[in-house]
Order: structure tokens, then sequence, then C-alpha cells
């Protein structure tokens, strides 16, 4: 199994949907930090739907090169929506992502059915192009995916102090509203960089699931980045390896980025058991103690 591993990846398109997956994996396991512990998984879903039409107006004016462009300005326009719409329209923060996202997520459908063959355009921007990556657009991904991480870590300290002290935060004189757009910001641009590969549907588990997997896991704070870090690295190994032996053992023709989620997803459930099943050892084990100590 090793050596056909290392065969499979010495591919080029294989390598490079590798390293695709492994770029968004660290910048989603240190974004996803500060998305689960500031409990925004919903606003994540929201700008991954809300980018759909920037990615149509990007592909319909320049092509392959204009899809990043036009997904980067969507993305930063509905985060900055809203933050604004919660911080200033006095709606909450679920109806106001629930009014950007059915309104943009509607304006993407409307726009490219106007073009012809939109029904394979869809399912490209719906379900990502992983295995058909270029140089130029991994590049691209590592740009955008360096700059979240540049922008969490330029704030990363405001973000820590905001997700566990919001009282103390504002009263020691930071300013919540900047340092929620920044973060909408980060974001934004990672839902940008991921959607190129694996589609808007898509990358809503890489945001959260390897997040909430590594909480379960382990309660220490400094090893829930290395272990999300780890949990989308091993799905997409072992999604890519899949993809590539059924299309070509069986012929069957799967989407690598819908296989990489299912792993994600089954890491997800494993941790959830291990989780119930350290509560169960936990409890029987402080029962017999009580029991001892009783007689």
């Amino acid at each position: 199994m090793d050596a056909s591993l290392l065969e499979i990846f010495a591919l080029p398109f294989m390598s490079r949907a590798l390293i695709t997956v492994a770029v968004l994996a660290v910048a989603a396991g240190v974004v996803g930090l500060c998305i689960s512990f500031r409990e925004l998984e919903f606003v994540s879903d929201g700008l991954v739907h809300a980018v759909f039409p920037g990615l149509v107006v990007g592909s319909a004016l320049g092509g392959t090169a204009g899809v990043l462009p036009g997904a980067v300005v969507a993305a930063l326009l509905a985060a900055v929506l809203f933050t604004v719409l919660e911080w200033r329209g006095g709606v909450s923060s679920d109806a106001a992502i629930a009014v950007v996202l059915t309104g943009m997520f509607s304006l993407g459908v409307v726009l490219v059915s106007r073009q012809d063959g939109y029904v394979s355009q869809l399912q490209d921007l719906l379900f990502g192009r992983l295995l058909t990556v270029t140089a130029a657009q991994l590049w691209q991904i590592v740009a955008v995916a360096a700059l979240a991480l540049i922008i969490i870590a330029c704030t990363w300290r405001a973000q820590v102090f905001r997700a566990f002290d919001p009282d103390g935060f504002s009263a020691s004189g930071y300013r919540p509203l900047a340092t929620d757009l920044w973060l909408g910001a980060a974001v934004a641009l990672l839902v940008v960089a991921g959607v190129q590969a694996l589609g808007v549907l898509m990358v809503i588990a890489l945001l959260t699931v390897p997040m909430a997997t590594a909480r379960l896991v382990s309660r220490r704070f400094a090893l829930l980045v290395p272990i999300a870090i780890g949990v989308p690295l091993l799905a997409g190994v072992v999604g890519l390896w899949l993809a590539f032996d059924w299309s070509v053992v069986a012929g069957a023709s799967v989407s690598p980025g819908a296989i990489i989620v299912l792993m994600l997803v089954a890491l997800y459930v494993v941790a959830v058991l291990a989780s119930l099943a350290r509560s169960r050892v936990a409890r029987a084990r402080s029962g017999s103690r009580g029991a001892e100590v009783r007689a």
C-alpha cells in the first residue's frame, strides 16, 4: 500500500491536489479555532454560499483567471455585510446571515443560468475541481490562504480575548467591530481559497468539522490546532487515494472532494464515539470509587 500511495501521489495532478488539501488544512486549522470558539459556523456557511455570485461573475468576465478576483470581492462584501447588519442594522446575526446568504446565492444561480452550458458550470462551482487544480491556481490558493493566516496572526491576541471574554474585551478598550471585520475577512479569504478546489457546498466542512473533531479529542488548547490540521490531512490522503482507486479499478467517476468530506465526517463520528466511551469509563470509575468510600 505504501508503494501504491507513493506511485499515485507522484502523478502531477494528484500531488497538486494533495498539496492543495494540505495548504487548506493548515489555514483552516488556525482560522477554524476562531470560528469554533466564537460559534461562527453559520457565518462560515453564509460566506460559502454568498461567494457563489462572485465565482459566476468572475468566470463569465475573465474565465478561469477571473474566478479568484470575483470570489474575493463577493466574499469580502458578504463578510462586511454580515458584520455591519449585525452591529448597525438592528437585526440578529442569524437573520443577517440568512438574508445575505439567500439573496447572494439566488443571484448566483440566476446569473449562471443565463450562460450556455450552465449545468456543467454549476456542478463545477458547487462541487469543485480538486483533480484539475493547475499550478497557477495552486499558487493563488497558497497566496490567499497565507493572507488569511497573516490576518489572524496580526489580530490573534484580540481574537482570543474576544472569544473567551467579550465583556472584558470591550471594557479593555478594544474595538469589537474592527476585530469582527478582520475575522470575517480572514474567513472570507479562506472560503475563496477552498472553494476553487472543493466547491461552495463542501468547503464548509473543512472550516468546521476538523476543529469540532479536535475539541472532542483533546481539551488542551495547544493541541487543538495541530489536531485540526492533521484530521483533514488524513482525510485528504485517504479520500484522494480512494477516488483514484475507484476511478481506475472500478471505472467509477466520483468526486474526490465529496469523498474527503465523507472521511472528515467519519473521523468526527469516531471522535464522538470515543468521547462517549471515555465519559462512560469516567462515570464507572467515579461510581466504583464512591462505593469504596461508602464501604
